[in-house]
């Protein structure tokens, strides 16, 4: 079996025209691929000079004004601002399995010319975002050039890139610092969403679809991992949710216990037996409930975990994003929805994707200092996505 590692690199006007969750429901829904971490990273100018280097020549081969093109533009706009040194952000993605370079780049497509005369289908990720115009009556002369992505051809051609990108990634922060003004900072709120498991049971555009609606908000993505959450993590992540099952479930369970037992054996119960089926059976149910949240977002329950398995990583995958800017936090909120999808707007997430209050598909930080506890917990500025290529070129 082939086994490939690749990857896809969404450009910096790509991903700040909010394009990325159309080219990440495409990458996903069209391929058996393990998607197996993603990031945000900006490269220096030796890391951009190098990396346009090593695509025009591999371009070049196959045709040269692509090449040409696509050097000069990773040069133009990867490469940190000549004036202000701003770094630009990319999205960079990984996906691994039988065969990667070659089902991704089927998926990422070619280069066509648009013209008045051209027909375009949109089939690929580059007929739908990419642009390449040449001047009227010419085709030589560039009017425009966009590519949108870039991916590798082979195995062969991805090794030296991604030993490149490994390094791009160690050296960027996992929460990217914009350049703001002081008046800008004070005003921009940073929040996080998680793109939960029910997403990534199978193929599917779902996680694409999410991000392509929370792009309504106007804000800038400038965090992100593929997280596998650990059942102590779960456990410290969902625990202030622990009491207020027992506050809301326990009453009412007791109370249907006790209507139960008085119709089933036809004898009365005062409030002190209500008292106690709330203290056995109310809470029993509630602490059960509660286990079944973090085997929803862990894979396995607290209760069924030997101690020494209760920090390995999750059996099941998220996604971790981290939104800033102008009252980020309900911004995100109002396009995600209320927790119950059944009460939530149409056209909000929860109410297109999600099921119930549990499998209700994202969850978004409640305020500021709910993005502080959680981005903590879950280790919001650690990613192993440089971790992941150095083990995949180390083992072959």
């Amino acid at each position: 079996m082939n086994i490939e590692l690749t990857y896809v690199l969404v450009t910096p006007y790509t991903l700040k025209k909010s394009r990325t969750g159309g080219i990440l429901a495409r990458l996903l829904s069209r391929t058996d691929l393990d998607f197996v971490s993603a990031q945000i990273v900006r490269f220096d100018q030796k890391s951009a000079e190098k990396y346009a280097q090593q695509v025009e020549e591999t371009m070049s081969k196959d045709n040269e004004l692509i090449g040409t093109l696509a050097g000069e533009y990773i040069r133009e706009n990867f490469s940190p601002n000549k004036a202000t040194g701003r770094m630009h952000r990319a999205f960079l993605l990984l996906f691994r399995g039988e065969n990667a370079c070659q089902k991704i780049t089927d998926i990422v497509g070619t280069f066509r010319n648009i013209d008045n005369s051209s027909i375009v289908y949109g089939e690929t990720i580059r007929d739908t975002y990419a642009d390449l115009v040449f001047e009227k009556n010419s085709k030589k002369e560039v009017k425009f050039f966009e590519p949108a992505v870039f991916t590798p051809k082979t195995q062969e051609l991805a090794i030296p890139k991604l030993n490149l990108l490994a390094n791009v990634a160690r050296n960027s922060d996992n929460i990217i610092s914009l350049t703001r003004s002081a008046e800008e900072l004070s005003a921009f709120e940073k929040t996080l969403v998680i793109i939960k498991p029910d997403n990534w049971r199978h193929p599917s555009s779902r996680p694409g679809n999410i991000i392509d609606m929370l792009s309504r908000t106007s804000l800038e993505i400038v965090g992100c991992k593929t997280y596998r959450m650990s059942v102590n993590q779960a456990l410290e992540f969902y625990g202030p949710v622990k009491d207020v099952l027992r506050e809301k479930l326990a009453p009412s369970i007791a109370e249907n216990a006790a209507e139960t037992l008085e119709h089933k054996f036809a004898v009365a119960l005062d409030e002190r037996d209500v008292e106690l089926l709330r203290k056995s059976i109310g809470d029993r149910y509630a602490i059960q409930q509660f286990e079944e949240i973090i085997k929803f977002m862990a894979g396995s329950k607290p209760s069924e975990c030997a101690e020494n398995e209760l920090d390995d990583p999750g059996k099941v995958k998220c996604m971790v994003l981290i939104y800033e800017g102008i009252n980020a936090v309900q911004k995100i909120r109002d396009v995600l929805g209320p927790t119950d999808p059944t009460k939530a707007p149409g056209g909000t997430v929860r109410r297109d994707f999600g099921s119930n209050v549990m499998v209700n598909t994202a969850h978004a930080s409640d305020s500021v200092v709910s993005y502080e506890r959680e981005q903590k917990i879950l280790q919001a500025h650690k990613n192993t996505l440089c971790d992941v290529i150095d083990n995949f070129l180390n083992v072959r």
